[in-house]
């Protein structure tokens, strides 16, 4: 198996700029623990070993229950989520995996519900960003424990 290239090392400014936005990102109107439940959610739609490990990582650092994390996947069926937390995770998983014929009427609803429209832009911009990660993380074969640091 050929080893794959260091994006960080290749595309430099690009690398940073993305991290630029990614950190940006938490200046936004959303706290920590739904943030880690968006990115843990969004990281296993797109099986990013690598950004998931680093994102059940963050959300034991703020708090998160193991509990809470093992069902992330079980969303739907689980009664340990809130309203809000599972719309954020309805709105993770639709534009993660966007339908052909785009978001349902009835998915923006139930998300505005819950949330003003600086929380859906900036839910939406995390998602995109997690999702940028994990796609360059999986596309490079990014291992966990191994460097994407910039050299000097």
């Amino acid at each position: 198996m050929s080893q794959r290239v260091n994006f960080a090392q290749r595309s430099p400014n690009l690398f940073k700029k993305f991290l630029a936005f990614t950190h940006a990102l938490g200046e936004s109107t959303m706290d920590a623990k739904l943030i880690d439940l968006v990115s843990i959610r969004t990281s296993q739609l797109n099986g990013c070993e690598f950004c998931l490990g680093l994102h059940i990582t963050q959300a034991k650092m703020h708090g998160e229950s193991e509990l809470r994390m093992n069902h992330v996947s079980t969303w739907r069926e689980s009664a340990l989520f809130t309203p809000r937390e599972c719309a954020a995770l309805i709105w993770t998983e639709i534009l993660t995996n966007l339908p052909a014929d785009g978001v349902p009427t009835e998915v923006y609803d139930r998300v505005r519900e819950q949330f003003s429209e600086q929380e859906i832009s900036d839910l939406s911009f995390l998602i995109v960003s997690v999702n940028g990660w994990d796609r360059i993380n999986v596309a490079f074969k990014t291992e966990t424990g191994r460097s994407t640091r910039v050299s000097k």
